[in-house]
């Protein structure tokens, strides 16, 4: 039996697994009609939003902290402050990533130890009733 601790990176499937969570994430925003306020608080091009989700996830996850190591710690609410995000955008958010990672991360185990965390981040992003 091996002592070595596996990440949640390595255990969905690494960078690929992350990409393509990712990739569905803003595939799902950009094109559910439920989803219409969230993504009118984005960029018309979500290439940067998809790509910087992308980095940031792979170090939370617990693969390489890239996006700490190019724009450091990630203040993920200061940096939304631009943004208004009230319960609708934050409830259309949670949608398109609980749908998302439900078709890219095979196991339900893994879904339900990266969701709690990710709907307390959702909720924690929000900065109007």
């Amino acid at each position: 039996m091996s002592d070595e601790t596996i990440t949640l990176y390595q255990a969905i499937g690494g960078d690929d697994t992350v990409r393509k969570l990712c990739r569905r994430f803003y595939e799902l925003m950009d094109t559910l009609p439920e989803a219409k306020n969230c993504r009118a608080i984005h960029p018309p091009s979500l290439e940067n939003s998809e790509h910087k989700l992308y980095e940031y996830l792979t170090g939370y996850l617990g693969g390489p902290p890239v996006y700490v190591e190019k724009y450091g710690h990630p203040r993920l609410r200061s940096r939304h402050f631009g943004a208004e995000i009230g319960p609708a955008e934050r409830d259309e958010w949670i949608l398109c990533f609980r749908r998302a990672m439900d078709d890219t991360i095979e196991h339900p185990k893994l879904r339900d130890i990266i969701w709690a965390p990710i709907e307390r981040l959702a909720f924690h992003m929000q900065n109007k009733d």
